[in-house]
């Protein structure tokens, strides 16, 4: 008897994220006719298992894939393996970019989408990696690295883009769940928080992407939940900020549109708002490359995915995408876990501008209902009218991807609501989602240990220990007098 591609995990792809390699694989639950797929063993049992299973990874090298085939060989099951058919993303770039809104893509999910998702996901998640939470630092608030050697500190050599520009917002208005803020009398600024980076793809990157990629990754915040709170008060013309707009109507959330675009003269690091070190870098690497094809892809998790939305709609609207031939470069939004930004004016307007967004959500997670929990795009339309009238009617902009984090094997049952958040399990479902109703199969071969890299969701039989990523001596180094001091790093005005 065949069994269906459904049933079959493939093995892991060791190119792959590499930033928290395991001595052996780690086992997916076992499968079996008599046993139900999500059933808890026997706590004695499901050790014993473990252990078998870690003596065999160890004896064999057996993946999660091979013990699944394994046992379906021990069943007297033949096993089919279909083959992908070969498609270069090159190619098909542009669906991948939402020309066609992803149509034909999600249901099941396209592979190459799957893989671009996930990329892009990580060079969010690096925003999270390198951000210098320690309110003891010095440094804290800012970026642990310098742009040239942003991706090399993080083990990231293999995704080929340089950042080129960092983004930095202020906290002159009253954000205090969103800002991490040093103790420390002298610390690198008492305003500024670094939110962002600008990237392009290099020469390798670009012959693989299909084109020159101008990328935005735009940080969230890391496991607090309690900053949708700061986003929750009424929404505001966008051209109260001067971003253009033929529609006075369109409106977004007002704390939004104050991140984006806020700036403090008095401080070196935020004289220019995100909003113009955004637009002038896209400007720069537009005039740069516009003999090439280009492309402007935008990501973020969380608040970022709300900023990141900003961001596009200012881009398209300003024509700041526009070359010199009067072509528009074209814009992608991939957010994850991201809240509502917008009225229906703004999505209506978003749409015309031709800018795609996907956007990832846990159905379990709750900052995507957010605002706009009770008036929003879901109400009927005969009440419709009467709430877009008002200044808390949102409306989400794009095509929504949902997954499910309790289709997941590998998951524990939580009532931690900041896990349904956390980035890392959002790539870990798109690497196990195959389409609706399908079973959770891992394709890529991205380590599942990722997931407890700043949380604790993974099952405790998986032995992996929960919030393992952690900054060495938290940033601390001995010096020359064998004291331990803080290390010194590059003056933050050089940072471009």
């Amino acid at each position: 008897m065949a069994i269906p591609l459904t049933k079959i995990i493939f093995p892991y792809n060791i190119h792959m994220q590499k930033t928290f390699p395991l001595k052996y694989h780690v086992p997916t639950p076992i499968t079996g006719s008599q046993v139900p797929f999500l059933r808890l063993a026997r706590r004695e049992d499901r050790r014993q298992k473990c252990r078998e299973v870690i003596a065999l990874s160890q004896e064999d090298n057996c993946t999660v894939a091979e013990l699944d085939i394994k046992e379906a060989k021990d069943n007297n099951e033949e096993i089919t393996i279909p083959k992908e058919p070969e498609r270069k993303l090159a190619d098909i770039w542009r669906d991948i970019h939402g020309v066609d809104d992803w149509d034909g893509m999600l249901d099941p999910l396209d592979p190459l989408l799957r893989s671009e998702l996930i990329r892009y996901g990580e060079m969010v998640q690096a925003c999270y990696d390198a951000f210098d939470f320690e309110p003891f630092s010095k440094y804290c608030g800012c970026c642990k690295y310098a742009p040239s050697e942003f991706f090399e500190c993080l083990g990231m050599t293999q995704h080929g883009y340089q950042v080129n520009s960092y983004i930095h917002a202020t906290y002159n208005i009253n954000l205090p769940n969103i800002f991490q803020r040093s103790l420390r009398p002298d610390a690198w600024s008492h305003t500024a928080n670094w939110i962002g980076y600008i990237a392009v793809s290099n020469d390798e990157m670009s012959a693989h992407l299909g084109r020159r990629d101008i990328t935005i990754a735009w940080r969230g915040t890391k496991t607090k939940l309690e900053w949708i709170a700061d986003f929750m008060y009424f929404l505001r013309p966008i051209t109260l900020k001067k971003i253009p707009c033929p529609d006075p109507r369109v409106k977004v959330e007002s704390g939004f549109l104050n991140l984006y675009t806020n700036k403090d003269q008095s401080s070196q690091i935020c004289k220019r708002s995100a909003r113009e070190r955004v637009l002038e870098e896209v400007r720069r690497l537009i005039s740069q490359y516009q003999n090439e094809n280009l492309s402007i892809t935008i990501t973020g998790h969380s608040l970022g995915s709300a900023l990141a939305i900003l961001s596009a709609y200012d881009i398209a609207e300003t024509g700041v995408d526009v070359m010199d031939d009067g072509q528009a470069v074209p814009i992608c939004v991939f957010a994850f876990a991201g809240p509502r930004v917008g009225n229906t004016r703004f999505k209506e307007r978003f749409a015309q501008l031709g800018v795609k967004v996907l956007r990832v959500v846990n159905i379990h997670d709750k900052i995507p209902e957010a605002p706009g929990l009770f008036l929003n795009e879901h109400i009927p339309p005969m009440l419709r009218k009467l709430g877009e009238a008002s200044l808390w009617f949102y409306s989400h902009v794009g095509v929504e991807l949902t997954l499910d984090h309790k289709s997941s094997p590998f998951l524990k049952e939580t009532n931690d609501l900041a896990c349904y958040h956390n980035l890392e399990a959002h790539l870990h479902l798109l690497d196990g989602y195959q389409g609706k109703g399908q079973r959770f199969v891992l394709t890529s071969g991205r380590d599942i240990a990722l997931v407890n890299k700043q949380a604790d969701f993974l099952k405790d039989h998986l032995l992996v220990p929960p919030n393992w990523q952690q900054h060495e001596n938290k940033g601390l180094v001995r010096n020359n007098e064998g004291r331990w001091v803080q290390r010194e790093r590059l003056n933050l005005g050089d940072y471009p």
